[in-house]
This record gives structure tokens, sequence and C-alpha cells, in this order.
């Protein structure tokens, strides 16, 4: 290389490098200034719901003002929702995203539910307790348990419809196609060979999905509300640790306030560890890949 060539080769390289830095300063520092709001925002969670847990916490129901009390009606309430709305939700997300994945390639009608789909996953979690309100809330006359995992189930739905899509393509076409070469129907195929190979990646967005319900409170503030008592009648208002946090957190009383940090730090809790396993989950995936 010249000297007349050699130069600008230079002066070109010292830019470049001196853009990747800067490039690189302001994403560590992005990176760096959200772990710090993620590990502040965890010690304070530990430091104030650490000192509202105790036994009564899992053995007794939400207590009037100024007295003693715990959470285990709003844990079983939480549970509940939360699990009918994941056993509702899945299968039919699971379902919508086959057809996606693997009938519906390259049709406009898979356009369209993709496109519903992704503005469904976009929409406030508020947007969808209204709309449960208005069809099943106010023709019922009353608030209800059922309206709260129906709310929740939407919810489900857009998480594991894109998630099943994506796991699904990621299956290699050769595997389909050596599969109907030795005479399987399509969904024999389907069943057993592309669920088989995604299934790492689908259990991942149902765990995702569940990690999404699991502290939302603007859909249950409108559907199944709160109830201060232990509950298992699911046609009536049932507690649910979300709205339990939302209105002991704004009240001026102490030991409910007390109670609100722990239930947040539980909340919190476990979708850590959902969101954990299902990281394990995904990278053993990516690992057998």
């Amino acid at each position: 290389m010249d000297a007349q060539t050699a130069g600008p080769s230079m002066a070109l390289f010292r830019r470049r490098r001196r853009s990747h830095l800067i490039a690189m300063s302001f994403s560590c520092g992005a990176a760096g200034l959200g772990l710090i709001a993620l590990g502040w925002i965890l010690v304070v969670l530990v430091m104030k719901g650490a000192g509202g847990l105790s036994l009564q916490v899992f053995t007794e129901n939400t207590p009037p003002p100024g007295s003693a009390g715990g959470l285990i009606n709003a844990i079983f309430g939480s549970l509940v929702q939360t699990i009918v709305a994941t056993v509702v939700g899945t299968p039919i997300g699971i379902l919508a995203g086959t057809y996606l994945a693997e009938y519906g390639r390259g049709t406009r009608l898979a356009a369209v539910v993709r496109f519903i789909n992704d503005v469904l996953l976009s929409a406030p979690s508020i947007v969808v307790g209204l709309f449960v309100y208005v069809v099943m809330v106010e023709p019922m006359g009353h608030f209800s348990a059922w309206a709260g995992c129906a709310a929740l189930s939407i919810l489900v739905l857009p998480i594991v419809v894109r998630t099943t899509e994506d796991m699904l393509r990621l299956v290699p076409d050769s595997l389909r196609e050596a599969a109907s070469a030795l005479g399987a129907p399509r969904n024999v195929v389907i069943r057993q060979i592309c669920y088989r190979a995604a299934r790492a990646g689908l259990l991942t967005g149902v765990l995702l999905a569940i990690g999404r319900i699991s502290g939302e409170t603007a859909p249950l503030l409108f559907t199944s509300l709160n109830n201060q008592f232990w509950s298992t009648n699911m046609n009536e208002p049932m507690a649910n640790l979300p709205v339990v946090i939302f209105q002991f957190a704004l009240s001026p009383y102490e030991d409910w306030q007390r109670l609100a940090w722990a239930g947040a730090l539980l909340i919190t809790l476990t979708v850590l560890a959902l969101n954990i396993v299902a990281r394990v989950l995904s990278s053993s995936k990516s690992q057998g890949s």
C-alpha cells in the first residue's frame, strides 16, 4: 500500500473505531442503567417485603384495618384465575399458531390473523378488562372470577400464538418431508414431529404468558374485583394478589402497607422464577439444535 492510499485508509479506520467506541459506550451505559434500576427495585422489594413475610401471610385471609392477617385468599384467587386462564388460552393459542405456521403459510387469512394477533399483543391490558366488563360483567350484573379468567385468557392468547408460530417455523422442513415420505398424514406429522421438536419453545411461551398475567391488575379491577374473605365460588368476586396490593399500598394503614409489600415481593419472585425457567428451557433448546 503506497503512501497516497495509506493516509485515507488509516483515517477511515480511526473514524470507524471512534464511532464503534462511542456506540459501545452508549450501549454499555444503557445496559448499566437498566441493571441498576432492576437491582434497585429488587433491593427495595426485598428490604420492605421481607419484613412483611410471616406464617400468617400464608395461613390467614386479608384483614380489616388495624388487625393481623395474611394473603392466603388473595394467593389462592390468583392461582385459580391464572391456572384457569392458562388452561383456556393455551390450547386455543397453540391451535391458532399451528394454523399460521403449518396450514396458512402465504394465505390472506393467515396475514389477517397475524395482524390481529399483533394488535392484541400490544393492546393495553385495561382495554381487555373493559371489553370483558362490557360483555360479561354488565350482562351478569356482578363481578365474578369467571370474568377475571376470561380477561386473563385473552391476554394469554397472543403470546402463545406468536411463540407457537415462531417455534414451529424453526422446525426444519426436511423433518416434515421425511415423515410425509413415509406416508404419515399431515396432522400426524404436526403432532408427532413438529410439536416434539418445538416442545421446549412451546413450553417457554406458556411460561412467559403466565408471567405476563400473574401481575396484571387493571383487567381484574373490572372483572373479578376483590373479596376480603375466602371464596371458591367462581360466580362471585374473588380476591387476587395484584388488586390487593393496589388497594393496600394506597391505604393509610401501615399493616396493610406491609402486606402489600409482601405480596409484591411474592409476585416478583414468582415472575422472576418463571422467566429463569423459560430462559433455561430456551437455552437448552438452542443447544439441542
